[in-house]
């Protein structure tokens, strides 16, 4: 990573690097394919002009970007979505990386699950607050509403299995993707803050193409900047994770509370 006085200032280098995190709102969001390959080429393409290595990185995510774009990434547990899915989610993380390290011969892009550091009293405590706000929180959003019906029915036991599977793989691939390659890509150029504004616009627009519609943003892109934030500050993969999974964990009881209101009866809704 280049030191805060090397990385491009705003009024250059983020111009184009916007311009690639504009493009996953349009392929996400807005679903606006042709639009968002035109801004994604036209952004890659200025940030060669900017800075060549820049441009690699930007790349990169763009790579990424594309073969995520190639399937619908909507909410779907049958057997042979989740096995087409997690195919291209795999592709996603690897072709970058793989890239990057034998292409490139830099290694911006690293999965740290062990960093030698003991969490601190702080990061422990952190961790049943998570699940205390989403309990709080997701319930009210899920059912309040209506967002659950983004996410398929489940009522039998392997539908229910299915869906803890996809909720937990998913939740480990955003981190893998979005912190420990787009995020950390955009680290080697940007300072915090602006890294990790364009990584959560990318990471909220992918989380709302999956089900997260409605009101969600006003929870993934918060949801996204912290992570971003955490993850700045202890460079531990294995931590973001165990934080993105207790929530997804209460994301998960929620669902399947919302499908089957008998079970699981042990929320509180507000608007519902």
């Amino acid at each position: 990573m280049t030191t805060t006085d090397t990385k491009l200032s705003l009024s250059v280098g983020f111009v184009p690097a916007a311009g690639v995190a504009a493009s996953a709102f349009l392929l996400f969001a807005a679903e606006q394919r042709l639009a968002a390959y035109v801004v994604l080429g036209v952004s890659v393409a200025v940030s060669a002009l900017v800075d060549r290595d820049l441009f690699r990185s930007l790349l990169l995510i763009a790579l990424g970007l594309c073969i995520i774009s190639t399937i619908s990434v909507a909410a779907d547990i049958s057997y042979l979505n989740m096995a087409v899915m997690g195919t291209v989610l795999i592709l996603a993380v690897a072709v970058p990386y793989l890239l990057e390290r034998h292409g490139y011969r830099r290694r911006t892009i690293r999965f740290p699950l062990k960093t030698g550091q003991r969490w601190t009293r702080l990061e422990r405590s952190y961790l049943p607050v998570v699940v205390l706000l989403g309990w709080a929180i997701l319930p009210s959003y899920f059912i309040g509403s209506g967002a659950y019906r983004n996410w398929p029915a489940i009522h039998e036991i392997d539908e229910v299995l299915r869906l803890f599977v996809g909720v937990n793989a998913v939740g480990i691939w955003d981190e893998m993707f979005f912190i420990c390659v787009v995020f950390a890509l955009l680290r080697r150029h940007f300072p915090l803050w602006q890294a990790n504004l364009l990584q959560a616009v990318i990471f909220s627009s992918f989380l709302w193409e999956l089900g997260y519609k409605e009101w969600g943003p006003l929870l993934t892109f918060p949801f996204a900047l912290l992570q971003g934030w955490i993850f700045s500050r202890t460079k531990s993969l294995t931590y973001v994770i165990c934080v993105h999974l207790l929530f997804d964990l209460v994301v998960f009881l929620v669902l399947v509370h919302a499908h089957n209101p008998r079970w699981l009866d042990i929320f509180v809704v507000f608007g519902g």
